[in-house]
């Protein structure tokens, strides 16, 4: 999961980087709204967190703009104001979730996962597809209720891959999503990683977890049922 920081106090917004990559985001910041605005309307992300006084451009400002563009992913504000009404506020503006200063570093990372969540239509930190059990606080995997050892690049692709169930994902869209925008990227990783995550699922190759569609992407095994 790819995740922005928008926060111009250069210590709080290292601490939520360092926050957010331990529990296994990829991350990218920006220091002031200009440049948070742009980030969020050039790349995709799966949350982003949101101070609201921002120079250059508030943040209020910055989530209207992006809603009126139908970037729809979740945005969690971080403020410092405190009465109702500025947070009724940013929720009409459209954000999806607030946190008022000070705050602890581990009430916005259960935030920001219950977010992730509920945009991907997952009531619980736990989803099962098949004999495959995974845990988005605990970043763990199991299969057949026995532990895997996983890489966190390997995790953030299955990761990815149980949340959109249904879908075909592409090597880009999942490139975008498992690193940083300052990353050095090789999509041809990505094979790689689906390699390695294959033969540690289904080691016997009898149960085919993942599928691969030739010239268009990823899915997880349709058959596996949730």
């Amino acid at each position: 999961m790819r995740a922005l920081i928008i926060e111009d106090e250069p210590h709080l917004q290292e601490q939520l980087a360092t926050a957010l990559t331990r529990a296994g985001y990829s991350v990218d910041r920006a220091g002031n709204g200009k440049e948070g605005l742009y980030f969020g309307t050039e790349y995709n992300y799966d949350i982003a967190i949101v101070d609201l006084g921002l120079p250059q451009m508030d943040g209020m400002e910055i989530i209207r703009r992006w809603r009126v563009d139908n970037r729809l992913f979740p945005v969690l504000v971080l403020t410092a104001r405190g009465s109702w009404q500025d947070k009724v506020a940013g929720l009409e503006t459209g954000a999806d979730d607030y946190v008022v200063k000070p705050f602890q570093m581990e009430e916005v990372v259960a935030r920001v996962n219950a977010l992730v969540r509920r945009a991907a239509g997952i009531a619980h930190s736990s989803i099962k597809r098949g004999p495959i059990e995974l845990d988005t606080t605990k970043k763990q995997v199991k299969v057949h209720g026995e532990t895997l050892d996983l890489t966190s690049y390997e995790y953030r692709v299955l990761e990815y891959l149980m949340m959109h169930p249904e879908e075909l994902i592409s090597k880009a869209v999942l490139t975008e999503h498992i690193y940083a925008q300052d990353f050095e990227r090789d999509s041809n990783t990505i094979e790689v990683f689906i390699g390695r995550l294959r033969k540690k699922l289904d080691p016997d190759n009898t149960w085919k977890p993942i599928e691969t569609v030739r010239g268009m992407g990823y899915r997880l095994n349709p058959n596996l049922a949730p």
